[in-house]
């Protein structure tokens, strides 16, 4: 696997690390020696214990310590329990997926089948910095334990809710968790890989995906048809927290070898109740959390309720929340800068052309994608009468070919120890793709073209997400993983979220007056079950003049749709000519016993 040794030679000039070892992490003056004493008179060559970084955040400190005393055996225990975390989590992620357009047609509300995701993807988005703090000084397990809790809370509601309104609320919980739990698992994948194998490392991680594309419409359609929506979604809730245990236990029990090995300094003790509360308010920065938090959840709400206001975009409340959420970002920005005692985030960070290039193109990605894909299972179960299974074959091609592709992208990354070369192939590969889709969406269009088209996408949008990845935690030190992580996240989701808004704002907008233009007179009484129910629109024989017109009212909106998203993903060419191309083989970032 190319493990680092735990023990590594420096030349020691009077006590001192010489400039051989100028790349790696300095030591402060306060770190404990874990060798011997050096004589001054002495300038020969001797063997000196790594040790954590001890001027890092504590949560850093304590996962270099927990890499510097576990052995080999336990870092590919740890491997191995992360991808079953990740089959578990993509198959109850293509499970719930797959399931909601049903879910919402239960409650007459299949227009309303992206709001859900769109509000879950709002309150994620809030939560990631806050996570990345908690995860920084804290630690990573408690972080991770925090997700996998959120993630339980959400799957049990969605299993039990009896309305629209309460599926929503749901949704918050699960996709907080869910998402975060995710990144929680990106962060630690990145403390114990170094750079020029992580893009290798992420792609086995995410490499159940293959299975679980094809896995999980099935097994959504036998919940649907033989059990039911609910028992398909709560059955996670019992899966999740019992696949994501060994990953806590096994860190908290080397956490306490490598205190007992002396590789992690006692936290101090002796404060007092409030002298506690004031340290930990400081630690986290308890009043930025609660600006961006409130903050971009003020601000991004509304773009999901305006339609459902009593005045849309003229309601008093719309309004005020815009202006208080734009206000308290604002203010977060003010207080970041130059008032915190401690920032939740280095703004620095900011002025990195690599991580400013990174995060716009994950916002890009998302935006244009989500601008669409949420409505295609949809399209094409009434457009090519495809089942549930094999809709949802079509639309998981993506997990399926970027869990092949990203394994050998990651070894062509650790072997030319680049990245940017990637997108230069991936970009107009993406564009020729959607600008296909928008020709192949007619009324019975062999689906034969969606297949070849979503192939394409799946190599490009792959590889920008890995690239993103690679490229901004190749820009950043050790200490600030977990937050660049966090940063190129919150952006995303906001991405997800706003394309989500778009594609549900121009489906409203377009597929009802389609309707109105397209059904014969005989089916206009049932215009409000055709337009909110997935199972009306298929109840009508293929060939049928309602069958037909409701096709036609599909691609009419799909058109729409396609044409927003591949306008979006051109903006993608200024943020790939940002970003640096950092040679991954020459930049150390991680200690210990890592991959």
């Amino acid at each position: 696997m190319g493990v680092r040794p735990l023990i590594r030679r420096s030349r020691i000039v009077f006590g001192r690390l010489s400039a051989e070892d100028s790349d790696n992490d300095s030591l402060s003056q306060n770190t404990p020696s874990y060798g011997k004493d050096i004589p001054r008179s002495t300038a020969s060559s001797v063997v000196l214990e790594e040790v954590p970084n001890y001027t890092a955040q504590h949560g850093v400190q304590d996962v270099e310590a927990v890499t510097m005393t576990w052995s080999r055996g336990m870092l590919i225990a740890v491997f191995i329990n992360i991808w079953f975390l990740y089959f578990v989590n993509a198959f109850q992620s293509t499970v719930t997926v797959t399931l909601n357009p049903y879910v919402t047609s239960s409650f007459k509300a299949h227009s309303l089948s992206g709001v859900p995701t769109a509000l879950g993807d709002v309150f994620a988005a809030a939560t990631y910095l806050p996570v990345a703090k908690i995860m920084d000084v804290w630690g990573r397990a408690e972080g991770f334990l925090l997700m996998v809790i959120c993630t339980t809370i959400g799957l049990i509601l969605m299993a039990t809710c009896h309305t629209f309104e309460m599926y929503c609320a749901a949704n918050v919980f699960y996709y907080v968790g869910f998402y975060g739990m995710e990144y929680a698992v990106d962060v630690m994948t990145a403390d114990v890989s170094t750079l020029r194998n992580r893009a290798f490392a992420y792609a086995f991680t995410s490499s159940p995906y293959i299975i679980t594309a094809f896995a999980g419409p099935k097994v959504a359609n036998q919940f649907y048809y033989l059990v039911s929506w609910q028992w398909g979604i709560g059955c996670w809730a019992i899966a999740v927290p019992v696949v994501a245990a060994p990953l806590y236990i096994i860190l908290k029990c080397n956490l306490h070898k490598a205190e007992k090995e002396g590789y992690r300094i006692k936290r101090p003790s002796g404060r007092t109740v409030l002298e506690s509360i004031r340290h930990w308010t400081i630690e986290f920065d308890a009043f930025g959390v609660f600006l961006f938090t409130a903050g971009l959840v003020l601000f991004e709400l509304p773009f999901d309720l305006a339609d459902y206001a009593p005045d849309k975009w003229a309601s008093g409340y719309i309004i005020a929340m815009l202006v208080i959420g734009f206000s308290m970002l604002f203010f977060f920005a003010i207080w970041e800068r130059w008032l915190a005692p401690v920032p939740l985030f280095e703004w620095r960070l900011l002025t990195n052309r690599t991580i400013v290039g990174a995060v716009l193109l994950d916002a890009t990605y998302q935006l244009s994608n989500y601008c669409w894909s949420y409505y295609f299972t949809s399209w094409l179960q009434v457009n090519n009468d495809l089942s549930i299974t094999t809709s949802n074959y079509i639309v998981n091609i993506f997990d399926m070919v970027s869990g092949l592709l990203l394994l050998g992208m990651g070894w062509l990354i650790r072997r030319v120890g680049r990245y940017k070369w990637t997108l230069y192939i991936a970009l107009p590969l993406y564009l020729l793709a959607q600008g296909l889709m928008i020709h192949f969406r007619q009324p019975n269009m062999n689906v034969g073209y969606q297949v070849m088209c979503q192939i394409f996408l799946s190599i490009g949008g792959a590889t920008f997400i890995l690239v993103e990845q690679i490229a901004i935690l190749a820009a950043v030190d050790h200490q600030h993983v977990a937050t660049a992580l966090a940063v190129l996240n919150v952006v995303g989701t906001i991405g997800d979220s706003a394309g989500l808004t778009i594609s549900t704002v121009i489906w409203q907008n377009t597929y009802m007056k389609a309707l109105l233009r397209y059904l014969p007179e005989s089916a206009m009484p049932n215009l409000n079950n055709i337009y909110e129910d997935l199972a009306t629109q298929r109840s009508y024989p293929v060939g049928s003049p309602t069958r037909l017109a409701i096709q036609k009212a599909y691609a009419y909106a799909e058109l729409r749709l396609l044409s927003v998203g591949c306008g979006i993903i051109v903006l993608a060419i200024p943020w790939i000519m940002l970003m640096k191309d950092i040679n991954l083989k020459k930049k150390p970032q991680v200690k210990g016993t890592v991959f």
